[in-house]
This record gives structure tokens, C-alpha cells and sequence, in this order.
């Protein structure tokens, strides 16, 4: 029985993406991975998402930049971001993405369980 939710996944890390994409796969959504994040920008502005898995630490291009560069274009609000980091990142950094239009944060490492129940909601 499918879900019909549209999941577009961004991290750096391959294995992450892969775990989560194979798990999220199998609970029946349809998911896409970036490991990169100009790419994931690019997907945001190209795609309809029902939500964006987004990680926060990435280099050249972080997660914290896609939610700047879409806060700025006014596209925020059309997008239920879901952050996801390591503790690397201040409470503070993450209240302020939240402000500036992100849905809701994750700690890594993500419990899988714990993430399809976020992403029924």
C-alpha cells in the first residue's frame, strides 16, 4: 500500500542516504537522495516534494544555505523541511532555521522508526 509521499533526501554522506532511502523505500514512499547541495537546491526548485530530508553539515554547500537561499526567494513556505544534524549545530542555528521557515529537527543518528512517525505527521 503506497503512501503516495514524495521524499527528496540531502546528505552528504552516501551511506546515510542509502540506509535511509532503502528503509523509506520499503515503508512505501518514494524517495529521492542528493549528495550534494547545490544539486539539492536545484531538485527543491525543479521538483514538488511533500518533504525534504535535509542535513545541515555539508561542504561547499550546506543545509543551512539551501534554507537561505529559500527563505530569501520566498519559496520556504512552500516546502516542509525537516532538518537533520549532528549536534554540531547550536540550539540557536537551529531556532533560527526553524523561524526562517523549516518544519522540524532531527538529531543524528536517526532512529528510523522515530523518522517515519515524523514523516506521518
Amino acid at each position: 500500500m503506497a503512501n503516495n509521499k514524495k521524499i527528496l533526501l540531502i546528505d552528504d554522506n552516501v551511506s546515510i542516504t542509502d540506509m535511509i532511502s532503502k528503509y523509506l523505500t520499503f515503508k512505501n514512499y518514494d524517495c529521492t537522495t542528493c549528495n550534494d547541495g547545490r544539486n539539492g537546491l536545484t531538485l527543491i526548485e525543479q521538483g514538488k516534494f511533500d518533504i525534504i530530508l535535509l542535513d545541515l553539515a555539508m561542504p561547499d554547500f550546506t543545509g543551512i544555505d539551501i534554507i537561505d537561499h529559500l527563505y530569501k526567494s520566498g519559496k520556504i513556505k512552500e516546502q516542509k523541511i525537516i532538518l537533520f544534524t549532528a549536534s554540531s549545530v547550536t540550539d540557536a542555528a537551529i531556532e533560527d532555521l526553524i523561524q526562517k521557515g523549516a518544519h522540524s529537527c532531527i538529531k543524528k543518528p536517526v532512529h528510523l522508526q522515530t523518522l517515519v512517525q515524523i514523516l506521518g505527521d
